[in-house]
């Protein structure tokens, strides 16, 4: 199984299904997209799409909940561009960087449970997560090489 998820050559040599790469194009482009709102609209997307109520907070505890959020937009932004690299020019680490969103997603709900953040009703952003969750697991699984290919390469 480690065989499908760790290539022993990073190349651009893919051996699943199309349509997981069309899911990780898609999930890529997104994560950018939602990276760079962040990024450049902290502040708003903290309030309407994660139900953060900033308002609520001293102005000093508003600013730093929106640069920590900001910040986080920008490791966002470092693993998506990651996923664009491997898309363009490794496709091989595919199912890797599948696991990798994954890994990502799974253990910031872990944290999340953990150190929970106050917030006001069902956010929009829980359910884009939720979307976001499904075509991962989705193409990792159309990701991982096909029996017959794997071996032929072998």
């Amino acid at each position: 199984m480690l065989d499908k998820l760790l290539p022993t050559h990073l190349d651009n040599t893919y051996r699943g299904y199309k349509l997981a790469l069309w899911l990780f194009a898609l999930v890529a482009a997104l994560r950018v997209a939602q990276s760079l709102v962040v990024i450049f609209n902290g502040r708003s997307t903290a309030m309407t799409a994660d139900g953060i109520p900033l308002d609520t907070y001293a102005p000093e505890a508003a600013q730093t909940i929106v640069a920590l959020f900001t910040l986080s937009g920008l490791y966002r932004l470092i693993l998506s561009l990651l996923c664009v690299l491997v898309l363009v020019r490794y496709r091989s680490a595919t199912p890797f960087m599948f696991v990798v969103l994954l890994l990502n997603y799974l253990g910031s709900q872990l944290i999340l449970r953990l150190v929970p953040i106050v917030r006001v009703g069902t956010p929009p952003a829980s359910v884009v997560n939720l979307v976001f969750l499904a075509l991962t697991v989705v193409g990792l699984a159309l990701s991982l090489p096909r029996r017959g290919r794997l071996q032929a390469r072998e």
